[in-house]
């Protein structure tokens, strides 16, 4: 039976050494680049640990790619302060996201995705329900805890949250997509969330001024 995403024991001294060489053969690599004998060597342990963990190369990135997404939602915990005013709550947030989406790792994992989006369509599947969708549904709770205290005037969450996160992919995704710009500085991120911030509380905000 092949092993699931869900049955990959996480456990053991070298499981950190295996994610860790992964993450670093991938990203230079690609994932059809990515060789298992060079994972191996970059982890510091032999084939037969790798493949212990991971029989296939494609659990190996759907788990690098969780992993990476979960730390990166861990290091934006403090958005989840509800009670912070909703322009500032939002700014926070605008800001951390646009960070990682012009990150490297964020920009090479998409492009390895839709490289390999039709022959494993899976990849592209697991790093948009532990990336994206994970960030919607974030913006979605806070939007509707921002309805409730009568900030906001939203009828659909899940729309308001996506409108929210492509505003803050305003020119910098595309520059990214097309290879036209790959690095951002400050104050050109900053431009964009304080942009995406202002047209949405002009749309859903109950006040008549976001300033």
């Amino acid at each position: 039976m092949t092993q699931t995403a869900k049955e990959i024991i996480r456990t053991g001294r070298k499981f950190a050494q295996v994610l860790a060489g992964a993450r670093q053969v991938f990203m230079a690599d690609g994932f059809s680049g990515a060789s298992v004998d060079d994972i191996a060597k970059a982890a510091g342990v032999s084939k037969a640990t790798l493949y212990s963990y991971f029989p296939d190369k494609r659990l190996l990135f759907i788990e690098v790619a969780n992993n990476e997404c979960n730390r990166q939602a861990d290091e934006a915990v403090e958005l989840t302060n509800f009670d912070r005013p909703p322009q500032e709550m939002l700014t926070l947030a605008a800001r951390k996201m646009i960070r990682i989406l012009t990150s490297p790792f964020s920009q090479r994992v998409f492009r390895i995705c839709v490289a390999e989006a039709d022959r494993f369509p899976e990849l592209g599947q697991a790093f948009y329900q532990s990336g994206p969708m994970l960030g919607r549904a974030r913006m979605s709770e806070y939007l509707q805890c921002a309805c409730n205290k009568g900030e906001f005037v939203i009828d659909d969450m899940d729309l308001a949250a996506d409108q929210f996160i492509e505003l803050c992919k305003t020119d910098v995704f595309a520059r990214m997509v097309f290879g036209i710009q790959t690095e951002f500085s400050d104050a050109e991120m900053d431009r964009i969330a304080d942009g995406a911030v202002e047209m949405f509380m002009a749309r859903y905000s109950t006040k008549q001024s976001c300033c």
